[in-house]
C-alpha cells in the first residue's frame, strides 16, 4: 500500500468519476437553486410522463409534442454535462454520443413503462425496467461497442447519489422523531453484522461480504456503490449486488403488504417495517401507499412512518461509507499484503468516496444554508428539483447495468452461495425490523409520533 505522500494526486480533481459526480451533482444544485429562488430557469425540466394504462397510451404524454421537445432538451443538457467529464476522463467521445442516445431512449421508455397505472400502483419503479430492457439486450443480442462506451455505470449512479444528498433534508429526519433514528441505527448495526455473519458462513471474500452486508443493512443500491468504493471492492461484484438488490426490491413491493395486512399490522408499524426492510426509496413509497389504502382513515400513517425510516437509513450512507474505508485501510489491505507499510490515517481519505462528499455537501447545503435563508418551501422546490436529475440518472446507471450483466453469471457467481447468503440474509431482516418496529412504531411501549 502506497503511503498517504504517495497517493497525493491533484489530478483526481478533474480525472476520476468520484470527483466529476460533484462538480457535475453541484452544477445541478446550484442551477436548482437559481430557479427556486425565482431568479432564471437555467436548468431544463425532464420531460412530464403521466399515468397512463393500456387503453390510452397518449395520456403518457400529458403536454403532447411539448414532451418530446423537453425531451429532446433534457437529453442535449445531460449528454453535455457528462460530456465536459467525459473530456477529461478520457471516454471515446464518438461513441459516446449516440451511446447516449441509446441509453437515454431505453432510460425513456422504462419510465413510460413504470408510469403504468397498474404498473404504478404496485410500485415497480422505472429503474427494474431500465434494468430488465438492458438485461434482454445485454443477455439475447450482441452489445455493440458504441453502447459498451456510453455505459458508464457508476458515473451516472454518482452523480444521482450527489443530486440524492439535496432531497435528504435534516429538519424532515428530525420531524419524524427518534424513532426513525432509533429504528435505522439497529436495524442497520444488528443486520450489517448479521449478514456479513452469514456470507462469510458461505466461504464468500471479505470484501464482498461487506459490500453485500451494507446493501442489505442500509440502503440498497446507494449503499452498495458507496461500500464498493470504501473498500475497492471489485466493480463486477458492487454490479452483481445492485442487480440482486433490485430483483429482491419488486419481490418485497408484492410480498411485504399482503404479509402485513394478513397480520393485522397497525398502519405505522407496517410501514416501520416496510421502510426498514425494501431497499429503495421509491418502491417504499409504493408499499406504505399499498397498506395504507387497506386501513381507512388512517391511508398516510403507513407511508409517512416507511418514508421516516427509509429517510433516517439514508443518512447512514456517510458514516458507512467512512468506517468502511477505515477498516479497509487498517485491516483488509493488510491482510491482502502484510509486507506493505503501515498506512496513513490520510489514506483513508484517499479511500472514502468523493461522491459522499458531494452527497453530504448537497444535503448540508439544502438543511443549513437554504431551509433556515429561504424557507422549507423554497428548500423542498430545490430538492424536487434535484431529485428529478436523480431518478433519470439512476435510470441511465441501471440501463448500463443491464447492458454489462450476463444473466447466467448473476445467478452463478461463486457457485450461487452469495445470492443464497443474501436472500437468507434478507429474510433474517424482515423479521429483525418487523420485532423492532414492533417495539418502536405499534403504540404497544411508545405513544407513536405521527397522526
Amino acid at each position: 500500500m502506497s503511503n498517504g505522500n504517495q497517493r497525493t494526486d491533484w489530478s483526481n480533481l478533474w480525472t476520476s468519476d468520484d470527483w466529476w459526480s460533484c462538480w457535475i451533482g453541484w452544477f445541478i444544485l446550484v442551477l436548482a437553486m437559481i430557479a427556486a429562488a425565482g431568479v432564471a430557469q437555467l436548468l431544463p425540466a425532464p420531460p412530464k410522463i403521466g399515468k397512463w394504462n393500456w387503453f390510452d397510451l397518449s395520456q403518457a404524454f400529458p403536454k403532447g409534442m411539448g414532451t418530446v421537445w423537453a425531451a429532446i432538451g433534457f437529453f442535449v443538457f445531460s449528454c453535455v454535462i457528462t460530456l465536459v467529464g467525459g473530456v477529461f476522463m478520457k471516454f471515446d467521445l464518438k461513441r459516446y454520443i449516440p451511446g447516449f442516445l441509446v441509453i437515454f431512449i431505453i432510460a425513456f421508455i422504462a419510465m413510460v413503462i413504470s408510469n403504468e397505472a397498474f404498473i404504478k400502483k404496485w410500485g415497480v419503479e422505472y429503474v427494474i425496467f431500465a434494468l430488465i430492457i438492458g438485461l434482454i439486450i445485454s443477455n439475447i443480442f450482441r452489445v455493440p461497442e458504441f453502447l459498451k462506451a456510453a455505459g458508464q455505470t457508476e458515473f451516472y449512479v454518482k452523480i444521482g447519489l450527489v443530486c440524492m444528498g439535496a432531497t435528504i433534508m435534516f429538519s424532515d429526519v428530525l420531524k419524524g422523531g427518534l424513532f426513525g433514528l432509533i429504528q435505522a441505527l439497529m436495524v442497520a448495526t444488528a443486520v450489517w453484522f448479521m449478514t456479513y455473519w452469514i456470507c462469510r458462513a458461505f466461504r464468500v471474500s471479505e470484501r464482498f461480504s461487506a459490500i453485500i452486508a451494507t446493501a442489505n443493512s442500509i440502503c440498497g443500491v446507494s449503499a452498495t456503490i458507496a461500500a464498493g468504493g470504501a473498500i475497492q471492492g471489485d466493480p463486477k461484484e458492487v454490479s452483481y449486488m445492485v442487480a440482486w438488490v433490485l430483483v429482491c426490491a419488486v419481490v418485497l413491493i408484492l410480498v411485504m403488504p399482503p404479509i402485513a395486512i394478513w397480520l393485522g399490522l397497525s398502519p405505522a408499524w407496517a410501514g416501520a417495517w416496510v421502510g426498514g426492510v425494501i431497499d429503495n426509496t421509491g418502491a417504499v413509497i409504493a408499499a406504505g401507499e399499498v397498506i395504507g389504502a387497506h386501513t381507512p382513515g388512517a391511508e398516510e400513517l403507513a407511508v409517512k412512518a416507511a418514508a421516516m425510516v427509509k429517510m433516517s437509513q439514508n443518512v447512514l450512507i456517510g458514516f458507512a461509507a467512512f468506517f468502511m474505508a477505515l477498516w479497509a485501510t487498517v485491516s483488509l489491505d493488510r491482510k491482502d499484503r502484510p509486507e506493505a507499510e503501515a498506512p496513513s490515517f490520510m489514506e483513508v481519505w484517499y479511500r472514502f468516496p468523493k461522491f459522499v462528499v458531494g452527497f453530504l455537501v448537497a444535503s448540508i447545503a439544502v438543511s443549513f444554508v437554504i431551509e433556515p435563508s429561504w424557507g422549507n418551501e423554497a428548500a423542498k422546490a430545490v430538492g424536487k428539483l434535484c431529485k428529478d436529475y436523480q431518478s433519470w440518472f439512476f435510470t441511465f446507471c441501471f440501463v448500463a447495468i443491464g447492458l454489462e450483466t450476463n444473466f447466467k453469471e448473476l445467478v452463478s457467481v461463486g457457485g450461487g452461495r452469495p445470492a443464497i447468503a443474501y436472500w437468507i440474509s434478507q429474510t433474517a431482516n424482515a423479521f429483525w425490523t418487523l420485532l423492532i418496529a414492533w417495539i418502536l412504531w405499534s403504540g404497544t411501549f411508545f405513544a407513536v409520533p405521527i397522526q
